[in-house]
């Protein structure tokens, strides 16, 4: 089974270009070797199954990868380019170009393998909150993008269709469409003139378009972040008001409400500490959500997706939550302007493991395997004391890499489930060592009787009846 299991990766670039690392281990004081020579760019980025890579370089071009032998697949040359990304499974590149005109359309999907341009629209400003500006789902069979006062849909079979449905929302500033799997899409409306604002939920179904499967209204919101559970089935939204008009924080008033599709619940998530909402995050089977938040030292809670407090994580200086790819790990971490404190959790037995640190941290995932975590401090957030650390699941640091400057790192995206769990993989291990141990128990046993033969039978040659194990 292991055999089956794919390599880990890992990302890294530099200013003078990026490359890509075989995941740990590594051996002691090892510099891991380079996959492929480095390559200038300007940005980098995995589909989100991690079968292609892409690279760009700023007003001038985008080169896609395959992920599996590193080899061009297709490059585009692009002036004006601004942004570049690929869609999940790597089958289309959205860009976004400098535009003079609106009679240049700025904004194009293309087929990577034909290099074909499928769509384009004109687009005046590029913000981060809304790019890619064109949504798909996880399998790519369902792509949605917003316009003004309306969510537009796509027929990813024929983009040259056009726009082959619309979902009316007025004064929508904001889309998350649900990926796993693409069944339902929310939108964001800011309050205006005394109207509270809303987040609505549609479904992706053409003959349901229109009519609203769940609905939560307040106050006090210019902006949200929206966080689909898998299964698309529970949406979590983090509402952000620029002022705290209760004077508690300089860093204005955040909020957390729960939506879900069947609308047994609708309403704000019970958490136990006043203060921010520093982090959220669901499982990997989508049937709980954990939390960090409140005022230093924050909380962290685990809720099931009835919005039931399962399990409480402790307090600290925290501000970050990462929960394992298998679900079975979780690490609660103080990054950014803290001091970088970590706690290693395991979930299934409800207990911390150990305790550790990674200061200055501006990066922080686990791997696709769930086996390691791994932590960066990046340019251009620190400009000194740019270093990789990876930790195992249990918290103990593996391996470090300084470096004069690192401006990105990333693992490679993987299916969690082509990975073997830990627990599976230790009971491997220990058949392993019992067989040997079986083995070298018989070999002793062995040996010893031949001995006890030599003595009583010393005329006899026994050598040719002695066997190495």
């Amino acid at each position: 089974m292991a055999s089956q299991q794919p390599s880990l990766a890992i990302l890294v670039r530099e200013p003078d270009g990026f490359t890509v690392w075989p995941g740990p281990p590594y051996p002691p004081g090892s510099s891991p070797p380079q996959r492929l020579p480095k390559t200038a760019c300007s940005a980098t980025s995995f589909s989100s199954d991690g079968s292609r890579l892409l690279a760009t370089v700023a007003s001038a071009s985008a080169t896609v990868y395959d992920c599996s032998s590193l080899s061009v697949i297709r490059s585009f040359d692009l002036p004006g380019l601004t942004s570049a990304a690929l869609s999940p499974t790597g089958s289309y590149l959205q860009t976004f170009q400098k535009s003079s005109s609106p009679q240049v359309k700025n904004v194009t999907v293309w087929h990577v393998d034909t290099a074909t341009a499928l769509y384009q629209h004109y687009q005046k400003n590029l913000s981060k909150a809304n790019w890619p500006m064109v949504q798909f789902s996880a399998d790519e069979s369902v792509a949605c993008r917003m316009a003004t006062n309306e969510m537009q849909f796509f027929d990813t079979n024929d983009f040259t269709k056009g726009i082959v449905y619309k979902v009316r929302l007025p004064g929508i500033a904001a889309l998350q469409l649900a990926s796993a799997p693409g069944s339902h899409v929310a939108g964001f409306v800011p309050e205006a003139k005394g109207v509270p604002a809303s987040v609505q939920i549609f479904s992706c179904d053409k003959d349901a378009q229109n009519q609203v499967v769940a609905r939560r209204s307040f106050f006090r919101c210019s902006t949200v972040q929206f966080h689909w559970n898998k299964g698309s089935t529970g949406l979590l939204i983090v509402s952000q008001a620029d002022v705290d008009k209760t004077n508690q924080s300089y860093y204005g008033e955040t909020k957390l409400h729960y939506l879900t599709t069947d609308r047994a619940f609708e309403g704000i998530v019970p958490l136990k500490k006043e203060g921010p909402v520093h982090d959220v995050q669901w499982s990997s089977s989508g049937s709980e959500f954990a939390v960090v938040y409140g005022f230093m030292p924050a909380k962290a809670t685990i809720f099931n997706k009835k919005c039931n407090p399962l399990h409480e994580l402790g307090e600290g200086p925290y501000n970050t939550i990462r929960w394992n790819p298998k679900g079975r790990f979780i690490v609660i971490a103080g990054f950014g302007n803290l001091p970088g404190d970590m706690a290693f959790w395991d979930y299934s037995e409800k207990k911390l493991i150990q305790k550790a640190k990674a200061e200055w941290s501006v990066i922080s995932e686990w791997s696709p395997d769930g086996r390691h975590f791994m932590t960066a401090t990046t340019a251009p957030r620190l400009q000194i004391d740019n270093r990789i650390k990876i930790f195992d699941h249990t918290g103990s640091l593996q391996f470090i890499k300084e470096f004069e400057k690192l401006y990105q790192v990333d693992w490679k995206p993987e299916s969690p489930e082509r990975f073997v769990d830990i627990a599976e993989l230790t009971i491997s291990l220990n058949g392993l060592k019992i067989e040997e141990t079986k083995k070298q128990g018989s070999s002793i046993i062995l040996c010893s009787m031949l001995a006890s033969l030599d003595k009583l039978f010393s005329p006899i040659d026994l050598s040719s009846f002695r066997t190495r194990f």
